[in-house]
């Protein structure tokens, strides 16, 4: 593979300027406003594979927006990557705080960024990364150097909650049969200390409705002799938690699945500076869960958090009602052990069993996910470590990330594989929000660091089989 160590560099403006090309195209998946441009960014992932050298690419239509397929087989003794992504990316909103147009790619420097960082929507999540795996396979074909079978399964709305992969990968499964998963839509923790998830938290999330009187009342007339459904609702969700932040829904930690010692000592290994983490943030101080560092309660612990909660009068100035309803939204990130679908149930049966009879609750369930774990010691990782020491210069710190992507979870459900979550962005990108970037230099790291782990999982896979 050393023919390929300084690919990127070779070919810089090429890469640079193909991407720019994917990244002009508005593929917003949330806004049915843009269907005919996620459409386009399909057929475009299709001919970028082609050229790329697979054998065979395809767009699968779905009920929504469709699935790009593609394949270079090379031996059906060899073992076999699946690389996922996808082409859809978040709404531009709010486009007045963006610095330059979302949809018109430049390169700006950064402190984190030295060399300069592209700035768009899509730049890091995830065309950005998406595009460097067809590009490592385009020069490991073009150079007779791809030691093993690669497929990719580009998808259109990962940004929606990926409503229809499910049944596409369940009807698929022969077609998507794999050994291993590649997947780059996480981060590092900096460019100088490469890292690797090793885990994704799990997620129940649930809407709240609390009722009271049929009607608002007066708060002068009534206030004092009938609920206000804000308070009891406030009340509710603050017995959910003890003094030590110890979530006291029964039964919620039964499952959990501790950490060993080694395994928290492993994790502790990546640096962390929790003045300036406070500093960055503007706050005085953290909180979590008594016993457990602030890595650690972001990571691999789970949690309960309100992210919404409304009722009454909020408009300007004041009027003195007393709410007939009080709403929340609520969501809860599950570690390894807890099943989503089980939390959910446990909630809705406690918070039930807690409300007054003064008012009625009513929980709806919206998504989940079950969280997912790869150990250190699984080939695949020790493949992604290895890949990233040779081309970065230091071994990766392993980390567990704090979200969570149902859709890793469900690939070791329905195809039997583990998935590798080798990102190359930064937490500090701006994903998802205005001025997205993605530093060049990570771009083409990237590219020249993804060969070697097809090189060092094929001879782990064949020392191993």
């Amino acid at each position: 593979m050393k023919e390929l160590l300084n690919y990127s560099q070779k070919h810089k403006e090429q890469l640079i300027n193909e991407l720019f090309e994917l990244l002009r195209i508005p593929s917003v998946s949330a806004d049915s406003a843009y269907d005919k441009d996620v459409a386009t960014t399909a057929e475009v992932v299709k001919d970028a594979l082609i050229k790329a050298g697979c054998d065979q690419a395809t767009v699968y239509p779905t009920a929504g927006h469709p699935i790009v397929y593609a394949e270079k087989l090379i031996d059906p003794n060899l073992p076999t990557v699946l690389v996922y992504g996808h082409y859809d990316v978040q709404p531009a909103d709010p486009i007045e705080l963006w610095n330059t147009a979302p949809f018109e790619p430049v390169i700006k420097t950064t402190p984190k960024h030295p060399d300069g960082a592209i700035f768009a929507r899509g730049a890091c999540d995830d065309k950005g990364q998406m595009f460097m795996h067809i590009k490592a396979v385009e020069a490991m074909i073009q150079n007779d150097l791809l030691p093993c079978n690669v497929k990719f399964m580009i998808e259109g709305e990962e940004e929606i909650g990926s409503p229809n992969l499910e049944l596409f990968i369940k009807e698929q499964v022969d077609l998507l049969k794999n050994d291993i998963i590649l997947i780059s839509d996480t981060a590092m923790i900096d460019n100088t200390i490469p890292s690797i998830d090793t885990g994704l938290r799990g997620l129940s999330y649930v809407e709240i409705e609390v009722t009271g009187p049929n009607i608002d009342l007066h708060s002068g007339t009534y206030g004092g002799a009938v609920a206000n459904p804000i308070n009891v609702l406030c009340d509710m969700i603050s017995s959910l938690m003890d003094e030590n932040k110890h979530i006291t829904i029964p039964g919620f930690y039964d499952k959990v699945i501790p950490l060993t010692a080694e395994e928290r000592e492993e994790l502790a290994e990546a640096p962390f500076d929790l003045e300036a983490y406070k500093k960055a943030l503007d706050i005085a101080e953290v909180q979590g869960e008594k016993g457990y560092t602030t890595p650690e309660r972001n990571s691999i612990r789970p949690t309960l958090d309100v992210n919404g909660i409304w009722g009454g009068y909020t408009g300007e100035g004041s009027k003195t009602v007393l709410p007939s309803k009080a709403f929340a939204k609520l969501s809860m990130r599950l570690v390894p052990g807890q099943d989503w679908h089980e939390i959910t149930e446990l909630f809705i049966n406690h918070f039930n069993s807690i409300a007054p009879k003064s008012v009625t609750v009513k929980v709806t369930p919206h998504h989940g996910g079950m969280p997912y774990v790869i150990p250190t010691k699984h080939i695949g990782y020790r493949a992604a470590a290895k890949a990233i020491e040779k081309t970065f210069g230091k071994k990766p710190v392993p980390q567990r990330g704090g979200g969570s992507i149902p859709i890793v979870a469900l690939f070791e459900e329905v195809l039997d594989s583990k998935s590798v979550l080798m990102g190359f962005g930064l937490d500090s990108d701006a994903i998802h929000s205005p001025n997205e970037h993605y530093g060049v230099w990570n771009y083409l790291k990237g590219i020249d660091t993804i060969p070697y782990f097809y090189q060092y999982y094929s001879e782990l896979y064949k020392a191993e089989n």
